[in-house]
């Protein structure tokens, strides 16, 4: 038995040298000291923890720990002193927790004071912790313990003890304005990497997941009066495209939940008494978070601008030409660059007036959106105009409305008008070309022409056989073009009126340029792009070809409609792996260059099969 202590004396000591070392080479880090307990309201006669914790970069240099006064309180146990470390991307970060057991003999509100440490020279103390007493049995029941043996530990004890909450910023506000939604991880037991299960569904909102940490960390926090550890694991902007009371359905995981089997008691046993030197199981726990039902506001119907084509948030708007001064036919530039905070994505191009004598294209867009909290950015609109009649030309201002949220008014926004000279000759009399009279030149830059009925003879051909062959040629020829043209008309236009038919067409062209990028990702080595521009081509191509709306947008639907397309199963069992390697991808980030190849592969095999598969899309 001597023997068998000295031996855990020694390994314990090691333990203490290594870690000791690890934290010699620790980065600096803030410090912090903080007090926590693990629940707030507690009953006459309850057992409950209070914990004060130093976290920073040399823990060995604490000391001088000065507990509060209990007064209210009596004190079970402590001060138990515990440390703790971890190490991400190789940064070594540790802790230093006091704790103490305490129970209150009287119901009322009792204030736990604040407690101190120095650290290096310099003082730190906690915050006040207020504590209700109720009554209650004059015992408390024995909290189980995180590291009881899995057959007795029952899924309800799990399910208090390891939850998802879906929390967003708030419950009301109108048609297009941005809710916020966190998904936090609850826990006060321990688990391993969670593996996603089922996505919510955001059935009448237009979704943005926001920008999150690429290594989940924990932190305290009070819920129901209980102290748990809390991860934020998901955060998505939601934006309704329609009003009335909208739901959210769950976000779904399965987390591994680590438990200690009993055994037998031995000395080693009691001095660590750690599942890290004693044998645990793992419990498969499915946590689905709550649904939320979201009240959406109609916007206002009184004073809307003419020019208000839906957006809300609060933005600007500036513009500018490349030239004020041009030649007949020579192209202009016009830019327009709406800023601002809102979603910057449904934000439809201004209508421009234009003068007489100016030809317009099709305006081109583009748009760069920070996701790392209110969505903003801004999006650019290129307009190409050609004038055609010279002459002093003025452009309209531009107007762009908003409705903003916060004040509750629509706004209207105007960028400056834009006079441009357009130099040119113009025809006079004293230039007219032979065969025009001065009729004409009051006719010119205006859609109807007189039809010239003298002045020219026509030369009668007695004999056919001198026409050239290539005169044939230029009757057929043309004919064929333009039945060719009036085809490619017909198609684009039917096209241009039915989006969804476009969407499905383009659907695999579309997906590979977005491959490409995944390639380029990765072969740079950037394995979050890379993740993410995979699932962009895969939704995105799944969201075409079928035609689903984006807000609607849910790999339920997707197998629904795949198999009642008549897809094979393997080639919808292969659709739901990709989905969920990509999104386990944000919670346990691996950089496995073969790993990732091989989901290229996968994924551009995927898509070829599916588009040679698919061919009417039955909804």
């Amino acid at each position: 038995m001597k023997k068998e202590k000295k031996n855990i004396s020694v390994l314990r000591d090691a333990l203490r040298l290594f870690f000791a070392l690890l934290m010699i080479a620790t980065p600096l880090y803030a410090q912090s000291f903080k007090a926590s307990v693990d629940r707030t309201t507690v009953n006459v006669g309850a057992t409950f923890q209070v914990y004060f914790e130093f976290s920073g970069d040399d823990i060995n240099s604490v000391s001088n720990f000065k507990a509060p006064s209990f007064k209210g309180f009596t004190v079970l146990g402590g001060p138990n002193q515990s440390t703790s470390m971890q190490i991400i991307n190789g940064s070594v970060s540790a802790s230093l927790t006091y704790s103490y057991v305490l129970t209150a003999e009287k119901t009322g509100t009792y204030t736990i004071g604040s407690a101190s440490v120095y650290f290096k020279g310099k003082k730190y103390s906690t915050n006040p912790i207020v504590i209700k007493v109720v009554k209650g049995g004059a015992t408390a029941t024995p909290r189980r313990s995180s590291n009881a043996g899995v057959n007795s530990v029952t899924e309800q004890d799990i399910a208090r003890n390891v939850f998802i909450r879906a929390v967003p910023d708030k419950y009301t506000a109108y048609q297009g304005e941005q809710i916020t939604v966190t998904y936090k991880l609850y826990t006060r037991l321990n688990i391993s990497t969670p593996t996603l299960t089922k996505l919510p569904t955001y059935q009448g909102f237009w979704a943005e997941d926001l920008d999150m940490p690429k290594n989940i960390g924990f932190h305290n926090e009070m819920y129901n009066g209980v102290r748990f550890r809390v991860a934020n694991i998901k955060k998505v902007a939601l934006f309704a495209t329609k009003a009335g009371r909208l739901k959210v359905t769950p976000f779904e995981l399965k987390i591994p939940v680590i438990v200690r089997r009993r055994r037998s008691r031995s000395l080693f046993d009691d001095f660590f008494n750690d599942p890290f030197f004693s044998g645990t199981q793992t419990y498969d726990y499915n946590a689905k978070s709550n649904s939320l039902v979201l009240d959406i506001l109609s916007l206002p119907t009184e004073n809307v601008p003419k020019s208000f084509t839906g957006a809300v948030g609060n933005f600007s708007i500036a513009g500018a030409i490349d030239k004020y001064k041009v030649k007949t036919n020579e192209a202009i530039s016009l830019k327009l660059k709406i800023s601002g905070t809102g979603n910057i994505n449904l934000i439809d191009i201004p209508e421009i007036q234009l003068p007489v004598g100016f030809e317009k294209y099709e305006p081109k867009s583009s748009f760069k959106i920070n996701k790392k909290g209110l969505i903003s950015g801004y999006k650019s609109i290129e307009y190409l105009l050609v004038p055609r009649i010279p002459g002093r030309k003025i452009i309209p201002p531009v107007e762009f409305s908003f409705f903003n949220p916060r004040t509750r008014r629509y706004v209207t926004l105007k960028t400056q008008d834009f006079i441009i000279d357009v130099e040119g000759s113009a025809i006079t009399a004293s230039n007219l070309p032979a065969g025009f009279s001065k009729e004409d030149i009051k006719l010119l830059n205006k859609d109807i022409r007189f039809i010239k009925t003298s002045g020219f003879e026509f030369v009668k051909k007695s004999d056919v056989r001198g026409i050239p062959s290539w005169f044939y040629w230029a009757l057929v020829v043309p004919t064929v073009l333009l039945f060719t043209i009036i085809g490619v008309e017909k198609r684009r236009r039917k096209l241009s009126g039915n989006v969804e038919l476009s969407r499905s067409l383009k659907a695999e062209k579309i997906a590979r340029k977005r491959l490409r990028i995944a390639k380029k990702a990765l072969d740079s080595k950037q394995s979050e792009l890379f993740y993410q521009e995979i699932a962009k081509a895969l939704y995105g191509y799944l969201e075409d070809k079928l035609r689903i709306k984006t807000s609607e947008f849910t790999l339920e639907k997707v197998e629904n409609l795949l198999k009642k397309n008549n897809i094979e199963e393997s080639l919808v069992h292969k659709v739901k792996e990709i989905a969920d390697k990509c999104e386990f991808a944000r919670f346990a980030p691996e950089k496995d260059k073969a790993a990732e190849e091989r989901l290229y592969r996968e994924t551009l095999d995927l898509i070829s099969s599916l588009e040679s598969k698919i061919k009417k899309v039955t909804r």
